[in-house]
């Protein structure tokens, strides 16, 4: 695969990241993980994020590829520390999380260490982010970043202390496109797109029975995009290509259960970012139906 510099961190990503939610909260077993991670490191992957808060995730990450740790970037976050008994962002909490993070994947340092959805109030205190720069400081993690969306996410950016900002972005999602990529990218900041496919809301036809995936379900319904009505991989190549075409993304963030599936979507990068004019249909019909009011959402 090609590679991309993340910003002013210098790390050369895919543009095709590996996102750990889904192996955590369904539940894969360690054998389908190692074969899955296994197989998209020989295709490529250079980028494997994942979450404090995704369940087993994290150890499941720690057993498959810690041993292969120089071959790829490693990105977790931190804010919802499941098993502690202090606030999500009570001080001494977020130490324990990121001790138990770098425990449970094998390492002594991440690449990058991101706040999970922080609000904004929590951002202007300054304790959390004065934090981060502290795990900096003492090498448990290389860079920092933010993992949000909206008016936090642009406060995030605005501090300029940030490396990176990760926010969702794809065919049903676009407020950062205007609202906080353009000034990430004017910061040097490197920029990763999560749920880029809009969690493929339109896969089978019908209402997702996840209430997770319902906002979605229902903007797909209003945008009417001609291109869901082809084939689900026809699709889902035509979304995953239009959020990397968006200026200044360097990596998206796309989860899988199944080995293979990491292989099939890389190819789908091989056509390329989409037509200026297809690009320009999805903006428009995104301009109409949200008329400014749909958010990005977590």
């Amino acid at each position: 695969m090609e590679k991309r510099i993340l910003g002013r961190t210098g790390l050369q990503v895919s543009p095709l990241g590996f996102g750990g939610a889904e192996i955590g909260y369904q539940g894969i077993d360690p054998g389908t993980v190692e074969n899955l991670l296994g197989r998209a490191l020989d295709a490529g992957l250079t980028v494997i994020d994942t979450g404090e808060c995704y369940k087993d995730s994290e150890e499941l990450i720690g057993k498959a590829v810690s041993h292969r740790r120089a071959e790829f970037s490693l990105f977790t976050k931190i804010g919802h520390g499941a098993g502690f008994q202090e606030e999500d962002w009570d001080l001494g909490m977020l130490e324990k999380s990121i001790d138990r993070s770098l425990k449970r994947l094998k390492t002594d340092y991440v690449d990058l260490l991101q706040l999970h959805s922080c609000p904004e109030e929590i951002l202007r205190r300054g304790e959390v982010i004065g934090l981060l720069e502290k795990f900096k400081k003492q090498g448990k993690t290389r860079f920092i970043g933010c993992s949000g969306d909206g008016q936090a996410a642009l406060y995030a950016v605005r501090t300029g202390v940030f490396d990176t900002l990760q926010t969702s972005l794809s065919i049903a999602d676009q407020e950062a496109i205007e609202l906080t990529i353009p000034e990430a990218r004017q910061r040097g900041m490197g920029v990763i797109a999560k749920r880029p496919l809009a969690n493929a809301a339109w896969r089978t036809g019908e209402k997702p029975a996840d209430s997770y995936h319902h906002e979605y379900w229902e903007r797909l319904k209003q945008l009417r995009y001609h291109f869901l009505n082809e084939s689900v991989p026809e699709a889902i190549a035509y979304a995953l290509r239009f959020t990397l075409s968006v200026p200044g993304v360097h990596t998206a963030i796309v989860g899988t259960t199944r080995p293979g599936r990491w292989e099939e979507n890389a190819a789908f990068l091989s056509r390329g970012p989409l037509p200026i004019e297809a690009i320009a249909e999805i903006r428009g019909r995104w301009q109409q139906a949200s008329r400014g009011n749909w958010p990005g959402l977590r």
